[in-house]
């Protein structure tokens, strides 16, 4: 009697527990979003299947295997924010859940990252169970950041080697939950093998494609298909019709053996690859890709042949494009992968060490050709930031600009943040102190207000670098940025990251007229802001940009700022704009 009274207990807990997971959570369907959601698909409005990575009409164009895969969700994720202390996500899967070499947290298992309010990335632990419907709940989260109650965004990172018949995410009834639309950066565009598959991660987000994603903060396609990725033209075409900002081609793992791609076949498809992509994307980078090797290559001399063979053949063709003039064109050589004894599974397939050495490899490549370096002081590496939601959003700022320069490009650039954010302009803000001022004179004169509020350094260098200075020529890109650096980093940190910045500038706007601007006087920092802007206007000498300071008329003769021009020692009010205004008219006439 007594066991069948625990048993009672027992059903009536978990028809507790579920009946309150039913009423208590609520439920987003990234299928049934009223906009798309799922990052790393190339043809939104062609899915017959949502989470499908080539549209429905390669059914009948590629060959059957390569479909078959397509269906994977490797490298598709959704964004979202939510300030959730617990955050579930469920779903099924059409295949089996795991394989002999790779686990099922990789090939069927989500994978949850955050992004803090300052761009600093978080991983997420979730509790799992593998069933018909798979359960990852991502429980003791902190709900927010320092600056606000709105939490941070989060990345959730799909299956590597499965196909998702559905997929919800839930939260508490009571906490915010904002799904984010796709991102309107151009991706970065991967074509290959098992390997840029994820085989074999531990988990999707160790898959290197997308640390990739992570370490360059972009978009990234995955069109990489399990022992398919072999240069076929169909495959070229699809990529064709993408706008990428870099196509990276790693096929070789695919085309080893000679009895199927002797030398004459294996160098004719490369090179009828690249002249096909180059025709018609010219004007994006291809990066073209070595085998990495095998681990046991030095105890299989067979297995070492097969490397180097493909590598030399492709060496060969990649030589004879350069000499006929393909240009944008690169090369990731076999020794700057640099593969090491421990970082394969089976000799083939990385673990999750290789995957790392492959991306940490990409990355490096991808800044160079991209122009995107970073360096070690936090100025000097790029970042989003999501500070102040309950003034502007960030990220729709960012592709209100995007949109801004597309359709009406400006002749003069401001950047900086929020003391020429909420001065006016546009794009329009919720908060406009001085919005007559802007208007009347320099939106007539061509001058967008590119600034943000609560920006840093990293925070424009990430902007510059993701597209905000892109596809126009400025007459004059202006920079006043830094304040907001000042409690985090020492001088000579700040002066690095300017310097980066202007170099970043510089590369997207060649032919404008670059202005850099000291910082304004604020209340108790008025010596050090002086003594910086000495090294700024140094700088700007340095590297023969136009150097002004427009914080003279904000001081009194005592050094100090002078209260009646500020709204809280930082930001200008109406008068100050106003003088602000004066100071800035005689730059934009020169």
């Amino acid at each position: 009697m007594r066991t069948f009274n625990i048993l009672l207990l027992v059903i009536f807990v978990v028809q507790t527990s579920f009946a309150q997971d039913k009423t208590d959570i609520k439920w987003f369907n990234p299928a049934n979003s009223e906009f798309p959601v799922i990052e790393g698909q190339a043809w939104h409005g062609e899915y017959g299947k949502p989470y499908n990575r080539l549209p429905d009409r390669a059914e009948t164009l590629v060959r059957e295997p390569v479909w078959n895969l397509s269906q994977h969700t490797t490298g598709l994720k959704v964004r979202f924010r939510s300030n959730a202390k617990e955050i579930i996500v469920r779903y099924g899967v059409r295949l089996r859940h795991a394989m002999n070499h790779m686990p099922a947290t990789g090939v069927s298992g989500m994978d949850l990252y955050a992004i803090d309010s300052d761009g600093q990335w978080m991983w997420c632990q979730g509790k799992r169970s593998f069933s018909d419907t798979i359960v990852y709940r991502y429980d003791r989260l902190r709900p927010n950041d320092r600056y606000h109650d709105r939490g941070r965004e989060y990345r959730l990172n799909l299956p590597l080697y499965n196909s998702l018949e559905w997929m919800e995410i839930g939260v508490s009834e009571n906490a915010y939950f904002e799904p984010l639309p796709i991102r309107k950066e151009k991706p970065i565009v991967v074509y290959g093998t098992s390997i840029a598959h994820g085989a074999c991660a531990s988990r999707p987000g160790m898959a290197w494609t997308n640390i990739l994603s992570r370490k360059m903060d972009r978009p990234l396609i995955n069109l990489a298909f399990s022992g398919n990725g072999r240069l076929e033209k169909e495959m070229i075409d699809f990529l064709s019709e993408i706008d990428a900002k870099i196509f990276i081609i790693d096929c070789m793992p695919n085309l080893w053996n000679p009895e199927v791609y002797d030398d004459e076949e294996l160098k004719n498809r490369i090179l009828n690859s690249i002249c096909q992509l180059r025709k018609s994307r010219p004007g994006i980078p291809i990066l073209l890709t070595a085998h990495a090797g095998y681990t046991d290559g030095l105890v299989s001399p067979e297995r070492m042949t097969h490397f180097t063979r493909v590598n030399r053949i492709q060496k060969d063709a990649y030589n004879q494009l350069r000499k006929e003039g393909i240009d944008m064109f690169h090369y990731l050589a076999y020794e700057e992968i640099g593969m090491q004894l421990d970082d394969m599974v089976d000799g083939t397939h990385p673990n999750d060490l290789g995957m790392m050495r492959y991306a940490d490899s990409y990355s490096l490549k991808l800044r160079s050709i991209l122009n995107e370096p970073k360096g070690t002081a936090s100025t000097t590496q790029p970042r989003i930031q999501y500070r102040e939601p309950g003034n502007y959003d960030w990220e729709k700022r960012h592709r209100e600009i995007l949109k801004i320069n597309e359709t009406t490009p400006p002749k003069t650039v401001l950047l900086a943040n929020s003391i020429v954010h909420f001065w006016g302009g546009l794009p329009r803000t919720k908060i406009a102190r001085e919005e007559a001022s802007w208007e009347e004179l320099l939106t007539p004169m061509g001058v967008r207000n590119y600034a943000y509020g609560w920006d840093r350094i990293e925070n424009v260098l990430w902007r510059v670098y993701h597209g905000e200075l892109d596809g126009f020529e400025a007459e004059r890109v202006m920079v006043m940025i830094g304040t907001n650096n000042l409690h985090l980093n020492t001088d000579q940190e700040i002066i690095a990251g300017l310097n980066l910045l202007i170099q970043a500038i510089k590369f997207r706007q060649p032919t404008a007229e670059i202005v850099l601007m000291g910082l304004l006087p604020r209340r108790d920092h008025e010596q050090r802001i002086e003594t910086l802007n000495l090294q700024i206007a140094s700088l700007a000498n340095k590297t023969s940009l136009k150097y002004a300071d427009l914080g003279s008329v904000f001081l009194m003769e005592n050094n100090k700022i002078e209260e009646s021009l500020f709204s809280d020692g930082l930001h200008p009010n109406k008068a100050g704009y106003q003088k602000l205004r004066e100071m800035l008219i005689p730059l934009l006439k020169n």
